[in-house]
C-alpha cells in the first residue's frame, strides 16, 4: 500500500477535523433552547477538546516533517482549508437559524461523527502500531457520539 501522507499530516488533519467538531457543536449548544440538547452539544464540544489534545500529543511525539511546498505552511494550509471547508462547512450555521434547526444539527453532526470513524478507521494503519489502542479508543467514543446524537435525533423527530 502506497503511503501518502505522512504521520504528522494524519495528525494535523485530525486536530483540525475536532477543532471543527468542537466549534460546531459549541455553537448548536449556544443557540439551543433545549437543555437537553445543549448539555449533549456541550458534551460532544468538550470531547472534540479532549481528542484534539490527544492528537497534539501524537504529534508531538513524531518527528518534524516537512512536506515540498512552493512556501512556507503551503501544504498544512491546503489541509487545513480542506477539513474546514469538507468536514465543517460553514453554511451548516445558517441551517440552525430555520426550523427544524435542532433536527439538522443533529443529523449534521451525525454525518462529522460518521466522517470522524471512516477518516480514523482508514489512517489506523498508518499511524505507528503503538498508537492503533489510541486511535482505537477515539473511534470508540466517535460511536457512542453517533449513538448519542441519533437517540437524541430519534426523540425529536417525533415531537
Amino acid at each position: 500500500m502506497a503511503v501518502f501522507f505522512d504521520v504528522s499530516e494524519i495528525f494535523q488533519f485530525a486536530i483540525r477535523i475536532e477543532e471543527n467538531g468542537e466549534s460546531f457543536y459549541r455553537k448548536v449548544a449556544e443557540k439551543s433552547s433545549e437543555k437537553e440538547v445543549n448539555d449533549l452539544f456541550t458534551f460532544l464540544a468538550d470531547e472534540e477538546a479532549r481528542h484534539k489534545k490527544i492528537f497534539e500529543d501524537m504529534v508531538g511525539r513524531i518527528a518534524n516533517y516537512e512536506p515540498s511546498e512552493t512556501y512556507p505552511g503551503e501544504y498544512f494550509q491546503y489541509l487545513k482549508s480542506y477539513a474546514d471547508t469538507l468536514v465543517f462547512p460553514p453554511e451548516i450555521e445558517r441551517e440552525l437559524e430555520t426550523a427544524g434547526g435542532v433536527v439538522k444539527a443533529l443529523d449534521f453532526g451525525i454525518r462529522r461523527e460518521l466522517d470522524s470513524i471512516m477518516y480514523y478507521l482508514e489512517t489506523k494503519d498508518i499511524v505507528p502500531e503503538t498508537q492503533h489502542k489510541i486511535m482505537d479508543k477515539i473511534i470508540d467514543e466517535e460511536r457512542s457520539h453517533f449513538v448519542r446524537l441519533s437517540k437524541m435525533k430519534e426523540r425529536f423527530a417525533k415531537e
